[in-house]
């Protein structure tokens, strides 16, 4: 049925899907890695622990019905390799029906390790991947064209990810409105990149021209991406060219490129397929009854599970990144409501001296992602995320959030589990674990570029104080 279903967006859905599973690939990638220690069933928040004390209603996960460290890679590592399949195109050489069920597992074995990882998988593009998961579910195979409704619920998600963005920002802190945030955000931001040093020294004119523009890209384009084509089109294009600003100036994990690839499907494949020269694709068999009342239902289940999201966008209290269903379904987006001035850092030394005197010599752990060496330029981690490094960030800030894994993560260096420590990208202490650890906190400032060229150094840093007094292990 026309209505139905566009042909002229499968070109659209084709880079949609493939980007997804590539993301998907780098999310179940980057548990593999790194669930063991942070979740494993001797990590810093151990799921087993979890589940005991979480119902099954509030968390639906399979790891409530079992879980062990085996079966959790067995878990991530299907993950990849169902990834893999997707975005070489294996959804397209089978059924309508067959098509759905990969992406239906990606989606509920992501759930399971999301709604058990606690601190760990609490960002707000866990929930994104989540949700466009879900959707994706339902678009369909190069068997139909790409179902309208299913593409209007993805705008409505761009609509809620970036509308909301934008008003948790002129909602609170007062530099979203006089357009001073960028004068510190770029340097206060939980994980630099490489370029991120030379955003920060651009003009301060430059960076009230950037304020502006994301105000436009959050309030404005959002409204207009539900306007008639070509209107549609070069809005998600806008936004679009806003996300790779921002994938330039930082790493935010996956979160810039979902919303990208969310975007582009409000672009008009067919004349996207035109500019670039690209062959029409063959004509489209009628969607099955079976499939039309599927997407129809998805749809309703969606629109009414909306009105949560559409109540918190109206309140005066808005909150940013919260799932209104344990699904992750329909949730709430924003970032940033608050910028921090200041930019402070948890460094941990440890040292295998056995008493502590004036003379000690303390050595600092070296993290992957997070500021540390002041030599050291920041890296290029995104896509992948660092969710140990993140959280040292959010440490920083509040020491009572990072309290449940603060002291079990400084346990665990003191045995140098080999676990925690494929974690760092720095062990001082390869041979024999230290004898006690301490954490400083310091103030990290990026170099001005006379600095940068006396020194090579691209951070500055001065003593804060103690963050927590040496510690060893019990006798």
């Amino acid at each position: 049925m026309e209505w139905f279903t566009d042909g002229d967006y499968w070109l659209s859905r084709l880079v949609f899907q493939r980007g997804l599973a590539a993301l998907y690939f780098i999310a179940f990638l980057s548990t593999a890695h790194q669930f063991r220690a942070l979740i494993g069933e001797h990590g810093l928040l151990p799921v087993p622990r979890f589940v005991a004390a979480v119902p099954f209603r509030r968390s639906p996960s399979i790891f409530h019905f079992h879980y062990s460290d085996r079966f959790c890679a067995i878990i991530a590592w299907t993950g990849v390799t169902l990834s893999v399949a997707l975005a070489a195109g294996a959804a397209d050489r089978i059924p309508l029906w067959a098509s759905m069920l990969p992406w239906a597992l990606l989606w509920v074995l992501y759930l399971s390790l999301v709604n058990v990882g606690q601190t760990w998988f609490g960002f707000m593009w866990e929930s994104l991947l989540l949700e466009a998961g879900f959707l994706a579910i339902f678009l369909g195979n190069e068997e139909t064209a790409p179902p309208l409704l299913i593409l209007f619920l993805l705008r409505w998600l761009l609509f809620r990810l970036e509308f909301g963005a934008g008003l948790i920002k002129l909602r609170h802190d007062p530099c979203w409105r006089d357009l001073t945030c960028l004068y510190y955000h770029h340097e206060t931001q939980p994980m630099p990149g490489p370029l991120t040093w030379f955003f920060h020294r651009l003009p301060r004119p430059l960076h009230r021209v950037e304020v502006a523009a994301s105000h436009v890209a959050q309030l404005v384009a959002p409204v207009m991406l539900f306007a008639p084509q070509p209107t549609a089109s070069v809005v998600a294009g806008f936004i679009v060219v806003t996300q790779l600003w921002l994938v330039a100036s930082g790493n935010f994990a996956w979160l810039n490129w979902l919303t990208i690839l969310i975007a582009v499907t409000a672009i008009d494949g067919a004349r996207a397929a035109d500019v670039l020269g690209l062959p029409r694709p063959p004509a489209f068999a009628g969607p099955p009854a079976w499939y039309e009342g599927t997407v129809l239902a998805v749809t309703v289940l969606m629109v009414v599970l909306s009105y949560w999201p559409i109540r918190n966008l109206l309140s005066r209290h808005q909150v940013m990144n919260y799932s209104f269903n344990p699904f992750h379904l329909m949730n709430t987006y924003g970032a940033f409501g608050t910028i921090e001035r200041t930019r402070h850092e948890v460094v941990l030394e440890g040292t295998d001296e056995p008493e502590i005197t004036d003379d000690t010599v303390w050595q600092a752990y070296g993290f992957k992602g997070k500021p540390g060496d002041v030599r050291r330029m920041p890296p290029q981690v995104a896509p992948y995320h660092l969710r140990l490094d993140w959280m040292m960030w959010f440490a920083a800030i509040s020491p009572a959030y990072a309290r449940p894994w603060f002291t079990p993560l400084l346990a665990k260096l003191l045995d140098n589990d080999p676990v925690i420590l494929k974690l760092l990208r720095h062990n001082p202490f390869p041979d024999s674990p230290p004898t006690f650890l301490r954490a400083r906190l310091y103030r990290y400032r990026f170099t001005d570029r006379h600095e940068l060229r006396r020194t090579h150094a691209w951070w500055h840093r001065t003593l804060v104080g103690e963050y927590l007094p040496p510690v060893t292990k019990p006798r």
